[in-house]
């Protein structure tokens, strides 16, 4: 198992692996769609058959540019990119690798949803692991949110280098509060969650609202610190333990959204994990406590305890050697190289870096560094029709078209920026306002 650790090396151990520094220069995607029957989206799709779908293209060299596919807890499935040097590098590689998924699930009758929230079903879970079920467990204590967010949501992420040292525009000080200076905005402009059951939730991103309702120590952001190393060991010490892996643990299971949680569990038989298939801790327990050895008779963590307990933090902006930027919904057809390409410029071009933060002042009121959750909770119930976020978002997509003007993007990328920009973000509209109007017209 590893030997026992102690505090401070804990902490040493999350400043060492989650700010890895250089010169930002990859950017990858992690792409997420709800999976529906191409004749009736309401139909419940079995383990069996997507199971079945997906098998052509797990085969190794199916995918052409070697994106991962991994399966969520509701059967939605993911797409993640290796990294590459380039924003175009990127969006041409997922490219191809989405149209080969895309094949395949034609072919078994099946079609990729993308949005943030399935607007009709609320299927059961397929995926059978001690993870989910200790996930399931926790969650159930505070709500129905958890399983919400397990069975029927679908994100995109996108993956951007931490920056250097520097105390510059590309340095990771400055990058880390960048990406949560443009993370409300983010959301407000790819909203794209704003049915469930067939009728309006009230939020244009009820996606955004299920995280913000679940376990504020592991979904909301960390409290700002000029140091975000600091800020970050804090975090991740202090946030509850939500699973505690037994002699299965060695799988890490995929990383989408599906892996948001681990959860506790009751009893003395959280207790002694060693031969057991029972992940879950005991309720209540923070990394900080189990490291410290409050709880008699549980066994002291290993640096491989905490690696995995890092992978069950989900804030909009999760730093993992690189930053996870992780708060926009799943986007239709080929919309995501929308919000792939603006975060990118926004973070990588030094210009457009500069504007961003001018834009996003009015969303940190009283001199704070970075928005307040009511920001967040704004972007998520109003989007771009808030005339705050309204404006930020204007000026960040201006920002992002004129630096990828300045880029080697592509036409047709440059095109799609702005062909989105002049649909929503220019008329303070995202694309939960056309899932409203087509449901005001029936």
């Amino acid at each position: 198992m590893g030997a026992d650790l102690l505090e401070d090396e804990a902490e040493a151990h999350v400043r060492g692996v989650c700010f890895k520094t250089g010169p930002p220069a990859r950017t990858g995607v992690e792409l997420e769609w709800l999976v529906h029957d191409r004749s009736d989206p309401r139909t419940l799709i079995t383990a069996d058959r997507l199971d079945a779908a997906l098998a052509p293209v797990e085969v190794p060299g199916a995918m052409p540019r070697g994106s991962r596919i991994t399966r969520e807890p509701g059967g939605q499935v993911e797409l993640s990119s290796p990294p590459a040097g380039s924003l175009t590098e990127c969006v041409e590689a997922m490219a191809a690798d989405v149209a080969a998924l895309r094949l395949a699930m034609d072919r078994a009758g099946l079609v990729l949803t993308g949005l943030g929230l399935d607007p009709y079903r609320d299927p059961p879970r397929v995926l059978d692991h001690p993870r989910y079920t200790a996930m399931e467990c926790f969650f159930d204590r505070e709500g129905p949110w958890g399983r919400t967010m397990m069975r029927r949501t679908a994100s995109l992420q996108v993956n951007l280098d931490s920056g250097d040292d520097s105390t510059g525009i590309t340095g990771y000080r400055r990058r880390w509060e960048l990406a949560h200076r443009i993370g409300p905005v983010l959301v407000a402009a790819f909203a794209n969650s704003p049915l469930s059951d067939g009728r309006p939730t009230g939020w244009v991103s009820t996606r955004q609202a299920t995280w913000a309702a679940m376990d504020p120590g592991r979904t909301r952001a960390p409290g700002h610190d000029p140091d975000p190393r600091a800020a970050w060991a804090r975090y991740a010490l202090d946030a509850q333990v939500l699973c505690i892996r037994g002699t299965a643990g060695t799988e890490t299971g995929a990383q989408g959204e599906g892996n948001a949680h681990s959860p506790a569990g009751e009893g003395a038989g959280a207790l002694d994990r060693v031969g057991t298939a029972d992940w879950t801790a005991p309720p209540g327990l923070t990394f900080r406590d189990w490291v410290r050895g409050t709880v008699p008779g549980l066994r002291r963590p290993t640096a491989a305890d905490l690696d995995y307990h890092l992978s069950t933090l989900f804030p909009p902006v999760r730093p993992r050697g690189w930053l996870e930027l992780r708060m926009t919904d799943a986007q239709a057809g080929d919309a995501w190289v929308v919000p792939t390409a603006v975060a990118a410029a926004l973070l990588d071009d030094p210009v457009a870096a500069d504007a961003a933060l001018a834009a996003t002042e009015t969303l940190c009121p009283d001199g704070q560094p970075l928005p307040s959750d009511d920001v967040w909770r704004r972007a998520a119930r109003i989007g771009p029709a808030d005339p705050d976020l309204g404006k930020a978002v204007r000026a960040c997509f201006t920002a992002a078209e004129s630096a990828l003007s300045r880029s080697d993007s592509t036409a047709a990328l440059r095109a799609a920026v702005a062909g989105f920009a002049e649909r929503y973000a220019e008329r303070g509209r995202c694309p939960a306002h056309d899932q409203l109007d087509a449901l005001s017209r029936v």
